[in-house]
């Protein structure tokens, strides 16, 4: 029992959230009357989302640093107008004109690092300045009309699935075997990573909880998998998703360059002091969450089949919430990747849940604004306590 009571005080930040999603899940489903986790809204809570779990990843990385950015949303819209202008009008082949966005994503990127970084003007400040230039921009090369519609190909970025390659018509039989695959890598991956602490002769968690938390996320997996096989099968953008989680995971924990964003954001004098160049840290940081914004803009104009001037409104927000309530500090130094991702569908499920069950979006947005609150409270009371 007291190893137990351990296990759950070391880990509250990092499973407390996913516990928190299951239990919103089964909330809304039982409300909803097993509507939340059919196939087809299952499939459309993915695409729905995309855009905001893609600004999430760039975000928490940010907040990391100890900084924010409130012009993600209107760098979403202003790539993804550029983006129609290039594919729509000038009828640029979508490949090349994607290259051109994300690269003029990490322009805007660059100018706003500088002048956080090397002029030392708070990010705050910065950003905000981002936000009503590149809203303004928007409009400008918008005309304030909107630009449709986009070439399928480009379309299926955010609408497209895989396809079964074993062409079955009663399932989706590829995605079963990719969730089968990914349930023996992921037990392998913990296997050995026990091992690796066992070995190091660090505490690990006794056998039967290990199996009991294998069995639960292998479960957990394979149920996913079977519902969207019962649909369309994998959409496209939840492989490009998972490919970010898993890239930016692997930089924030395995890489020299993650270890220096987390100590920038825990102590940037101190991590000066040690040699870490804390201004190109920063200035790269913000280089990345202007590719992920530009990315996330032409995800949302892929989806939308169109570029609107009133694209990526409070996108921002909603980026900011999800790396808080995934467990990010307001003080800088503490967040992961996955759990942004973990705040940004509890958001998702919320407002599906919420509308599907006819709440008002004034309702849904003060229930909003009431998590996103309760999540920072938390995190200071655990800090305070600590402390």
């Amino acid at each position: 029992m007291q190893t137990i009571k351990n296990l759950v005080k070391d880990n509250m930040r990092q499973y407390g959230m996913f516990i928190a999603l299951l239990l919103i899940m089964l909330l809304f489903q039982i409300l909803t009357s097993g509507i939340l986790l059919k196939p087809l809204n299952l499939t459309n809570l993915i695409l729905q989302n995309s855009y905001i779990l893609v600004l999430a990843i760039g975000m928490i990385i940010v907040i990391i640093t100890g900084h924010i950015d409130l012009s993600v949303g209107s760098i979403a819209a202003f790539v993804g107008a550029v983006s129609a202008i290039m594919i729509v009008n000038m009828h640029l082949p979508p490949f090349l004109a994607v290259i051109l966005s994300l690269i003029i994503g990490a322009l805007i990127g660059a100018w706003q690092g500088f002048w956080i970084a090397y002029m030392r003007i708070p990010a705050f400040i910065v950003t905000l300045a981002g936000m009503l230039l590149f809203r303004g921009l928007t409009m400008v090369v918008l005309k304030g009309q909107s630009i449709a519609p986009f070439p399928t190909s480009f379309q299926k970025i955010s609408s497209g699935f895989i396809p079964d390659i074993f062409g079955t018509e009663s399932i989706h039989l590829t995605t079963i075997i990719i969730g089968i695959i990914l349930s023996f890598l992921l037990t392998f991956l913990e296997v050995r990573k026990r091992n690796q602490q066992t070995k190091n002769g660090l505490e690990v968690i006794n056998n039967g909880l290990f199996f009991a938390k294998l069995i639960a996320m292998v479960t957990v997996i394979l149920i996913f998998s079977y519902v969207l096989a019962s649909y369309e099968g994998i959409p496209n953008i939840l492989i490009l998703l998972l490919a970010l989680i898993i890239f930016y995971t692997f930089i924030m924990k395995k890489t020299v360059i993650g270890r220096h964003i987390y100590a920038v954001g825990g102590n940037e004098k101190a991590a000066t002091l040690s040699g870490v160049k804390s201004k190109r840290v920063t200035f790269w940081v913000f280089v990345n969450m202007g590719v992920l914004s530009a990315l996330s803009g032409l995800i949302f104009a892929a989806r939308l089949n169109a570029a609107t001037p009133k694209a990526g409104n409070l996108f921002e927000l909603d980026a900011i919430a999800a790396s808080f309530i995934g467990g990010a500090s307001a003080y800088g130094g503490i967040g992961t990747v996955p759990g942004a991702i973990i705040g940004g569908l509890v958001m998702g499920v919320m407002n599906n849940g919420m509308s599907l069950l006819g709440l008002g979006i004034d309702w849904q947005q003060a229930i909003k604004g009431l998590v996103l609150l309760l999540a920072v409270g938390f995190d200071i009371y655990n800090k305070n306590k600590s402390s």
